[in-house]
């Protein structure tokens, strides 16, 4: 299909569920007991809130344009945050570890907060996964030693080998893009995976290595705060997008959405805390692990 034709589709809220297998998430709206006072009201305001999905792009009457030129910002964001992480790797600023996972953290949240710049149809989503989709050619070339860039494997390698790159690293720019491509703006799902795989991963290394004196019985190498960060940072992330997507008229706030959230985080951290996740590569099963419960949830 060529990007004329992505671009067929109408950019309005009640079409943008068609790309892929999205749902509409508006009209799963928890039941909220008039003697919650506060639900009602937090509920109320988000609907006063909504705006058009279109509300952020650029160029709302160029849906193409617009989406290039949102594209050209995303990747001047993403890039420059890569940029600064590499100053910071190179000049000592953090210890490796640490500079490595403020990158986890960072990048992908940033990307996500880029997402409102783009069209709501098909075409809106593979512009934005240009930026990652370019940063997994970078992985590939940088960890195969095709391309030298010691600054990059220093801001992302635990311990200064090329070849880390083609494992997590990679995984980590796969999901975000595969995850951006297949289920976008309006999918929960999407928000819970890249919550839990950059703030909730990112998070639970660093609070584990400094706080984490108190292991897990059945995973020495993992351990209760660790656990708790990231089960914690991933929610709070959701929830920060979901507020923030809503406010975009992308979804609606429930406290049904509240609770999948909360599901989808305490099993992501519950999974990330077996042996099997250092075995193959948190990177993974975090995601694989979001985007199964939250598909039951949502």
């Amino acid at each position: 299909m060529s990007l004329t034709n992505l671009y067929s589709f109408s950019i309005s809220p009640a079409n943008s569920s068609l790309f892929l297998n999205h749902r509409p998430v508006t009209s799963r709206v928890a039941h909220l007991s008039l003697s919650s006072p506060f639900p009602v009201f937090a509920l109320r305001k988000s609907r006063r809130n909504l705006t058009s999905p279109s509300a952020a792009m650029i160029l709302p009457q160029n849906p193409m344009l617009s989406d290039f030129c949102a594209s050209v910002i995303s990747a001047a964001v993403a890039f420059s945050a890569l940029r600064l992480w590499e100053e910071t790797a190179k000049r000592h600023v953090f210890d490796q570890k640490l500079n490595r996972k403020l990158v986890h953290i960072s990048i992908g949240l940033l990307f996500m907060l880029c997402w409102p710049l783009f069209s709501s149809g098909p075409g809106g989503a593979i512009f934005a996964s240009l930026t990652p989709g370019v940063n997994i050619i970078q992985m590939l070339l940088v960890g195969s030693g095709m391309w030298k860039d010691e600054a990059t494997v220093k801001s992302m390698s635990r311990y200064g080998d090329r070849r880390e790159l083609l494992k997590g690293p990679l995984y980590y720019a796969t999901t975000i893009t595969l995850a951006c491509v297949i289920y976008w703006r309006t999918s929960p799902t999407g928000i819970a995976a890249i919550s839990n795989l950059c703030a909730g991963d990112g998070f639970a290394d660093i609070v584990g290595r400094r706080l984490g004196k108190q292991k897990l019985p059945y995973n020495q190498n993992k351990s209760v705060a660790g656990s708790i960060a990231m089960a914690s940072a991933g929610f709070l992330a959701s929830l920060g997008f979901m507020y923030y997507f809503a406010s975009f008229g992308y979804i609606q706030c429930s406290w049904e959405l509240v609770l999948g959230f909360l599901v989808v985080s305490v099993a992501s951290a519950l999974v990330e805390s077996l042996p099997i996740s250092t075995q193959l590569d948190d990177n993974l099963t975090v995601t694989l692990t979001s985007i199964l419960v939250g598909t039951i949830v949502f």
